[in-house]
């Protein structure tokens, strides 16, 4: 299983804290990679905010290649951080790791944000082909205001190999998993969490219904719907479908992956949407062991669960810091001076939502709408 520790907050805060509750749940995972991804940056991102950041890894070849492309479509290099580097025991250091800022081509600044988000979308596809082969190139994310780091190795021990610790990278909210990949080969693209667009998850669990899923998403037609290194990717790509394809509410994500039965949904007074949605959405139901944590453009956070509750999830914390953990014991070294009677443990109809901001935080169920 993996470990997950997302916190949202109204104040710029560090990856440590996440990197650090993933260090209490340790029994939960093996050490075996790290995933980050970063909203709201505050730091030398600050003021930058407005502009795409791509993300990613590449070799000495790999950066040739990726200059020269970027340079062709027009995009223009604005600010570039590197993690400053210190060798680590266990760690294989790749030539690399970057996060870039670059404004967009002159033609494609007075676009539309829609037209911006499949502009980022392409270059960022693009340059994954390009460097997929020989791994001269590894790019997780391109849009503004998101940093993704990845790497293989210990979370902690790649905090220190980063220098997280020291270095200034901040923002109000971050994701985090410590991943044991059971069912696929540790190679980054596997590794959480996922991004698309805007839309963020990350999972603890499996997804057995993932081959109809992945199918149906593939089928859309629409090009970001690619990859599936990780049979988990697909909740990241529904939500995206459903919130910004479809433009359906965040809650019907809930009420799509794991679908009422017809006698549940009779009660619902949206009874003759859902009815649609079971009908015509029935490839995208989920099947297995979950627990999703995601976000979405405007920084709200959520936390769901499988139908049958069968991974552990917990959401705490006061107002302006909530946190979303795999476990009680993530939660409480973040945010140990909350009241802990209000604690939330989401249960299999439940989704829990955190506000932008970090302001208030609730509990949608689909019985009780």
């Amino acid at each position: 299983m993996c470990r997950l520790a997302a916190i949202t907050s109204s104040k710029y805060f560090s990856p440590m804290e996440n990197i650090l509750a993933l260090e209490t749940m340790k029994e939960g995972h093996d050490g075996s990679g790290l995933g980050l991804t970063l909203k709201d940056l505050g730091g030398e991102f600050k003021d930058l905010k407005k502009y795409p950041i791509l993300s990613g890894i590449c070799s000495r070849k790999g950066k040739e290649i990726l200059d020269d492309y970027m340079k062709e479509c027009g995009f223009k290099l604005m600010h570039e951080w590197t993690p400053k580097i210190k060798p680590v025991k266990g760690i294989i250091r790749r030539d690399y790791y970057f996060a870039r800022v670059y404004d967009y081509p002159d033609d494609w600044k007075d676009k539309s944000d829609r037209e911006k988000e499949d502009l980022l979308m392409n270059t960022r596809l693009t340059l994954r082909k390009m460097g997929e082969a020989d791994e001269s190139i590894f790019v997780f994310s391109f849009y503004p205001d998101i940093v993704t780091i990845k790497e293989v190795g210990d979370p902690l021990e790649l905090a220190e190999f980063f220098g997280l610790d020291k270095d200034n990278l901040e923002a109000k909210i971050i994701f985090a998993q410590g991943r044991q990949n059971t069912n696929y080969q540790i190679y980054l693209y596997a590794c959480h969490p996922f991004f698309i667009q805007g839309y963020c998850t990350m999972t603890n669990g499996e997804n057995t219904a993932f081959v109809p899923i992945r199918e149906f998403l593939m089928s859309r037609g629409f090009p970001g719907y690619v990859g599936y290194n990780s049979d988990s990717e697909v909740f990241c790509h529904i939500l995206h479908y459903s919130v910004r394809q479809l433009g359906f509410p965040l809650t019907y994500y809930k009420d799509i992956i794991t679908p009422l039965k017809w006698e549940e949904i009779q009660q619902r007074p949206d009874r003759e949407a859902l009815s649609l949605l079971k009908m015509s959405l029935r490839p995208l139901c989920i099947d297995g062991p979950n627990m999703v944590i995601g976000f979405t453009p405007d920084g709200t956070c959520f936390m769901v669960q499988d139908a049958k509750k069968l991974r552990p999830g917990v959401v705490g914390g006061v107002k302006g810091k909530y946190a979303l953990m795999s476990e009680l014991c993530g939660l409480d070294k973040v945010i140990p001076e909350r009241d802990k009677s209000k604690d939330i443990y989401p249960m299999k109809y439940d989704m829990v939502i955190v506000s932008p901001g970090a302001k208030e935080v609730k509990v949608w169920n689909q019985l009780q709408v």
